[in-house]
């Protein structure tokens, strides 16, 4: 047992508890989320543990063959889970658009959007949208997705009257970014790039794209949430790219969450009942925490939004 043990938030979870742990006694059933990068990781046991509790789960994948892979693997554990597999490739806007018309033509309902998939500390590149890769993936695609998903979690909210939630994974990384925070005139800048702060940079818009979120569904008096979180430091495939980031991981495994442990902060944020109305925060631990003085600031907030609308409007 390592030291991350020892700390129990006022949630009463601590860094050792499992997605289990913070969803134990949760009826999830009647609710459809979406919880994109459910392939592997830490999104593959939210996805199982919401299945778990009775949500309907529809996983986005790249790869359709993975996705189906992992489908009968949660169905061999829970027989009566509620799955479906679709394709997305969250760097592609193309396929952003494809995935959402697609979700919404078939008239499902949508309770829960977990934005799980993400990318870190890669070689400097560019989407097919030509917008840095990590940009690109980790925030600009999820903030489309969630633009292009939003009527139908508002229309679900309204009919079902339970409150709709949405779940953007950040990182502590988002402390970790380029002067001022993010590199609004330099996004594609190969000369600039520096794949840790790239990353943090991208982070930091998944805080900000909470907070502005919030701020709008709160002035239009919509029934949904939107935070962000911290999963934990994870041994998993996210840093296959190398890096400090990677010898770091490697270095300090045996101090590194668990992927159930990983998967807690999301489950917790999309299903407990200790957050209802609670909106525009970040967390970490499967407790309430403090983003950084850029990812609580108004300013920076509308000025990401207003980029990012004009970076999906254009492409």
């Amino acid at each position: 047992m390592t030291w991350i043990s020892i700390f129990t938030g006022k949630s009463g979870f601590a860094a050792s508890s499992t997605a289990e742990d913070v969803t134990k006694g949760v009826d999830g059933t009647g609710l459809t989320a979406i919880v994109t990068g459910a392939t592997s990781g830490i999104g593959l046991e939210t996805a199982r543990v919401l299945a778990l509790r009775g949500v309907q789960v529809v996983m986005p994948v790249r790869n359709l063959e993975s996705g189906k892979k992992v489908k009968e693997t949660i169905a061999e554990k829970i027989p009566n889970a509620k799955l479906e597999v679709m394709e997305l490739d969250v760097s592609s806007l193309e396929s952003v658009r494809k995935f959402a018309s697609q979700y919404c033509s078939k008239g499902l309902p949508l309770n829960i959007l977990i934005l799980n998939a993400g990318i870190m500390t890669p070689p400097f590149g560019l989407s097919k949208d030509n917008i840095e890769l990590q940009f690109a993936t980790n925030h600009v695609g999820n903030f489309l997705l969630t633009n292009l998903l939003l009527d139908t979690m508002k229309k679900t909210a309204k009919e079902s009257g339970k409150e709709g939630r949405i779940v953007i994974l950040s990182s502590e990384v988002h402390r970790v970014t380029y002067k001022g925070g993010i590199m609004f005139d330099k996004i594609n800048d190969e000369k600039s790039y520096n794949a840790l702060y790239a990353y943090g940079q991208s982070k930091l818009a998944n805080a900000l794209h909470a907070y502005e979120l919030t701020r709008r569904l709160q002035e239009e008096g919509v029934n949904i949430t939107a935070n962000s979180l911290h999963p934990g430091v994870i041994k998993t495939n996210l840093a296959r790219h190398g890096g400090f980031f990677s010898v770091f991981i490697n270095t300090v495994q045996s101090f590194l969450k668990n992927i159930p442990q990983g998967a807690a902060t999301t489950c917790y944020v999309a299903l407990h009942p200790q957050l209802k109305g609670v909106s525009g925060q970040y967390f970490a631990d499967s407790n309430l925490n403090k983003a950084s003085g850029y990812g609580r600031d108004p300013e920076l907030a509308k000025k990401l939004w207003d980029f990012s609308v004009k970076l999906t409007e254009s492409k």
